[in-house]
């Protein structure tokens, strides 16, 4: 007789049947611990800097909150940046002192282009920025506005996507944001006819300000 059993098949049977016979074997001594990826050897600032750029982020160290402020407004003078919006105290602190013109007003939303936000750690594995919804800026101002601009200092800088759970179990021990995610690099995407559009489900230019506040003074 003609055995007319297919692949699909054969696979499904042999699914059923290590389903049914499902092994009691325990797995111990698991190790949840170690790094998967090799850690580098290159100072954790500069790996998120390389990552980050490769990925088309915009990336800016300050040495100082001063120098940011510097910084900022060099850059929104030069790109003639207009209607930028706020609502994170010590970000717009840092604008007045730019004399750099903002708005926190919720009216204003709708006609955002540009949006600064902080984030809660940045992961220099991937270049990656994670955000929560436990930010004053919430889930709207990371996606809304054409540009993003983050501001960050070196002490949120983390290796990997586990260690920035951790640092947010950390931050947040008693009750986890509703929404944690992260940001790698400006929307994107290929989806039609395989052309890549860039901003197609959010900000077109991510710009990362990392401030240093772990120097020593000496």
């Amino acid at each position: 007789m003609q055995d007319n059993t297919t692949s699909r098949e054969k696979i499904l049977k042999q699914i059923r049947t290590a389903l049914i016979n499902a092994s009691s074997v325990e797995m111990k001594d698991v190790d949840n611990e170690s790094d998967i990826f090799t850690r580098s050897d290159e100072p954790i600032e500069i790996q998120f800097a390389q990552n980050f750029s490769e990925i088309n982020g915009m990336f800016v160290f300050c040495e100082s909150e001063n120098e940011f402020i510097e910084n900022i407004a060099l850059i929104v003078r030069e790109n003639k940046w207009e209607h930028i919006f706020c609502v994170e105290p010590l970000i717009k602190e840092f604008l007045r002192q730019a004399t750099i013109p903002f708005s926190d007003n919720e009216a204003d939303l709708l006609n955002t282009n540009i949006a600064l936000t902080s984030c809660e750690c940045l992961v220099s594995r991937t270049g990656s920025i994670v955000i929560s919804s436990k930010q004053a800026s919430g889930r709207r101002l990371t996606v809304f506005p054409n540009i993003h601009v983050v501001v960050a200092y070196t002490s949120q800088l983390v290796h990997d996507v586990k260690d920035a759970l951790r640092f947010i179990q950390k931050k947040y021990p008693n009750q986890l944001p509703s929404m944690i995610t992260t940001i790698s690099g400006p929307s994107r995407t290929a989806d039609i006819e395989k052309t890549l559009v860039q901003g197609a489900h959010g900000p077109k230019e991510i710009f990362l300000f990392l401030i240093d506040d772990t120097a020593v003074e000496e």
